[in-house]
């Protein structure tokens, strides 16, 4: 990476915030900073909002994940919001026919040694964020959205949007799937559209058809169409999801929608899942975006973390998950190469790399196998009938049964 060069002005102008630089306070970030500091390791979490906000809906963490928040101490924050779904209810989006039941709950927790939790994104975000404020060795900049970065003399030094530089010894950049600092330099290029929009919402429990009021993960599969469900905050509400084959008419995460949208796009469905698309006033919607080719996630005293470094589909509800993953795996190479945060990231990169490829291709798989329609959605449902349910879900072993570096 070339990157732009600094002037002495600038270096003398910069606030040393010393340690890890982390752009981006999202889930990513957030846990990056704790993965650190349980290493010892000091960093200054840099965020572009002035306030963090409600963004999101539901978000499905496997045991893969919950480990992690529980060896950051995000877990205790979470617990009390957080829901243990008991199984994952398969049904068909045509006509509302059961597909199939598959254990979660105290089967997955039995299996892979921590529980399968499902949660309002806000509340995983306010239980990092609780941790880490709690945390003497994290900083938190609010309004800090990092447009620049550059490295000298074995600093690097980040620029706000007012000019303000900042240095760190490194910087990883947790910024999103619109990573602004990936195009810059880590390659991947621009996010291409996939076909797929996604809509998401929360409502209140008491606003759910009753037949639907059950503590599991509900997806419903039809043809270019598929909708989650499931409870989070206590039980008190529900968060949905609805991923429809459509054009893209939206650029960004929290395109504003109503009812009737989502009514033109599914009066196709089963009468108990149209109710349920029917209940909520609004709805927040994004086109599903995929690179064109895969970035690096390591240049010199800098790295890509998350959704930043390898943005997935959400058909394995693993997007969250693998940031908290790469938050640790990236902790623990910087602890092994004090001093080389070069080196540290290279080792980052060579550990993750296959494990998100692996992860991105059963998303899209598990994409084209959801939106299948006539016989091939026929043979699906067959499949899923014979199944034996643990069967099918031991499948997954090598997702859930991830261990994070001793």
């Amino acid at each position: 990476m070339t990157l732009e060069p600094l002037d002495r002005s600038e270096a003398r102008q910069a606030t040393d915030l010393g340690g890890v630089l982390i752009a981006g306070g999202g889930i990513g970030g957030l846990a990056t900073a704790l993965a650190l500091a349980k290493h010892g390791i000091a960093s200054a979490v840099l965020e572009r909002r002035w306030v963090f906000g409600d963004d999101g809906a539901g978000i499905q963490i496997g045991p893969n994940g919950t480990r992690i928040l529980e060896h950051l101490g995000a877990a205790p924050f979470l617990r009390a919001r957080a829901m243990t779904p008991d199984a994952l209810r398969v049904l068909d989006a045509a006509n509302a026919s059961p597909l199939g039941t598959f254990p979660l709950g105290r089967w997955m927790a039995t299996r892979h040694g921590s529980p399968y939790w499902v949660a309002h994104r806000r509340d995983v975000h306010s239980a990092l964020y609780s941790a880490a404020e709690r945390e003497p060795l994290i900083t938190i900049k609010m309004g800090f959205g990092v447009g620049v970065v550059k490295e000298e003399m074995k600093r690097v030094y980040a620029q706000g949007p007012d000019g303000e530089f900042v240095s760190g010894e490194s910087l990883i950049a947790a910024d999103g799937a619109w990573s602004a600092l990936r195009l810059r330099a880590f390659g991947g290029g621009l996010a291409n559209f996939t076909g797929k929009t996604a809509a998401r919402t929360v409502i209140p429990i008491d606003d759910v058809p009753e037949a639907l009021h059950r503590t599991e993960v509900h997806l419903w599969l039809g043809r270019d169409v598929h909708v989650v469900h499931y409870p989070v905050s206590s039980g008190h509400a529900v968060a949905i999801v609805a991923i429809f084959n459509d054009a893209r008419i939206a650029n960004d995460w929290s395109t504003l929608r109503d009812r009737a949208w989502i009514g033109a796009r599914t009066r196709h469905l089963a009468p108990l899942l149209r109710d349920l698309l029917a209940r909520p006033e609004q709805w927040r919607s994004w086109p599903l975006l995929a690179l064109a080719k895969r970035p690096r996630f390591a240049v010199g005293r800098t790295a890509l973390l998350g959704d930043a470094a390898h943005p997935v589909l959400p058909f394995l509800a693993q997007g969250g998950v693998m940031a908290l993953e790469d938050a640790v795996v990236i902790a623990h190479a910087l602890s092994a190469h004090p001093g080389d945060p070069a080196r540290a990231f290279k080792v980052y990169e060579k550990q993750r790399r296959a494990r998100v490829a692996r992860v991105a291709r059963a998303s899209r798989m598990n994409g084209r196998i959801y939106h299948l329609g006539g016989p091939l959605a026929a043979a699906r449902n067959l499949a899923l009938a014979r199944t034996p349910p643990e069967r099918f879900m031991s499948r997954f072993d090598w997702l859930y049964g991830w261990q994070p570096p001793a």
